[in-house]
Formats: C-alpha cells, sequence, structure tokens
C-alpha cells in the first residue's frame, strides 16, 4: 500500500476493538475475558489494549465497539457510581452499575457503536453478567460473548459451557474459547486477559501471545493439549 493511501486509511478508519469479549459465572462469583488488539481499519492501532475496565471495587466491564465510545460512556458510568458509592457509603450492587450503563447505551443509542458486558459479584445475588448489545437493551445471562468473534466462537460456548463449573474451570473455558476466537477472527488478536472476581476479591491473568497454542483446521488444544498458560496477578 502507498503511503498517501495508507495515511488517508488512517485518517478514515474508525478506531473499533474489533475485539472477542465474554464473561461468566460460576457459583461465587464471574470470570471475564477479552483479546488486546484495537483495529483502525485496515491498521493494528494497538495490539495490548486492556478492555476490561474496572468500574467498582467489585463490577468490571468488558468494551467492544468504537474505541472511543465505550472509553467515554465507561468514563461516565465509574463517575456516577463513585458519586452514588459515596451517598450510599456500601457496595454497588452488579445490576446497579448494568443499569447505569445500559441508560447511557440506550439514550443515545443512535450516536454510539458499543457492545458492552457488565459483570461482577455482590453480597445479595453473587456472579452476575448482564449483556449490553448494540442498542442498550439489558439481559441477565448464565454467560456471554460479544464482538466480531464472538460469531466464530458461539457453537464452542453452546457446546462445552456448562452449569456449575467451577472457578478454575470456568478460567480454562474463557481462555479455551477466546483462543479460538483469535484463530479464526482477522479483527481479533494479541494476548488473553482474564479477570475472576469473588467475595475474597479481584484476580488478573494474563496470556501473551507465544502462550497461546496454535489452532489447525479446526483441530485446536481442546483435543487433548493443556489450556494457555497464563501469568497470574493479584
Amino acid at each position: 500500500m502507498h503511503a498517501e493511501a495508507f495515511e488517508a486509511e488512517l485518517k478514515e478508519g474508525e478506531v473499533s476493538m474489533g475485539t472477542t469479549i465474554m464473561a461468566v459465572t460460576f457459583d461465587g462469583g464471574v470470570v471475564l475475558g477479552a483479546d488486546s488488539r484495537t483495529s483502525t481499519g485496515n491498521y493494528i492501532a494497538n495490539r495490548v489494549t486492556d478492555k476490561l475496565t474496572q468500574l467498582t471495587d467489585n463490577v468490571f466491564v468488558c468494551r467492544s465497539g468504537s474505541a472511543a465510545d465505550t472509553q467515554a460512556i465507561t468514563a461516565y458510568v465509574q463517575y456516577y457510581l463513585h458519586q452514588h458509592q459515596m451517598e450510599l457509603n456500601n457496595e454497588i450492587l452488579v445490576k446497579t452499575a448494568a443499569s447505569f450503563a445500559t441508560k447511557m447505551v440506550y439514550s443515545n443509542k443512535e450516536m454510539l457503536q458499543a457492545g458492552l458486558i457488565v459483570a461482577g459479584y455482590d453480597s445479595r445475588e453473587g456472579g452476575q453478567v448482564y449483556g449490553l448489545p448494540l442498542g442498550g437493551t439489558l439481559v441477565k445471562v448464565p454467560f456471554a460473548i460479544g464482538g466480531s468473534g464472538s460469531g466464530y466462537i458461539t457453537g464452542y460456548c453452546d457446546k462445552f459451557w456448562r452449569p456449575g463449573m467451577s472457578a478454575e474451570q470456568c478460567e480454562d473455558f474463557v481462555r479455551r474459547a477466546v483462543g479460538h476466537a483469535l484463530a479464526r477472527d482477522g479483527s481479533s488478536g494479541g494476548c488473553i486477559r482474564t479477570v475472576t472476581v469473588t467475595k475474597e476479591g479481584i484476580k488478573r491473568s494474563f496470556t501473551p501471545n507465544d502462550r497461546i497454542p496454535a489452532m489447525y483446521g479446526g483441530i485446536g488444544y481442546q483435543a487433548g493439549q493443556p489450556p494457555p498458560t497464563p501469568m497470574v496477578q493479584a
């Protein structure tokens, strides 16, 4: 591509996540996961983006769509939740955080390109996942997937998700699913980040790209191979 055409594409291209995001509940908490690629047209603007953003001590949001839109929405939600927490002087419910987010998205649905997943843990209802697809609909689900890579792993998730999984099984499930999407979706890539939220606190894990096993012709590491080895951060 000539330099002039490349510069024109950068100016015209929207900064889009082009992503794979997901969140899964288990008895005692939730696991969120995402890839780390941010694209501007055909150009990879950032290959190590953190798409798992903390809203409160116990609630996170997975972001997909326009990077600018989702960053702005997240900043507003963080601000309002901070004000609400100071007035409440108690933990923020996951449903409350999700309701704030969906109000922002739905009120501006004609101007935003944002698909979110809000997930976390509270003492009232335990681990919860809320899907907020384009348009601002709010749906409470046992697990949710989103972004451009979600279309490649819908069947995989339907087949291998099951109720009653442990935290470790959910982390393994999330890493495998995101790994499949990275191998098949050209707009997803980079590394795999996961966050586990329980009443004990938050655990972050990071799986570099060179630790994600390769996929060949639909035969991946789900067939007898171990899952990706993460680097755990407290």
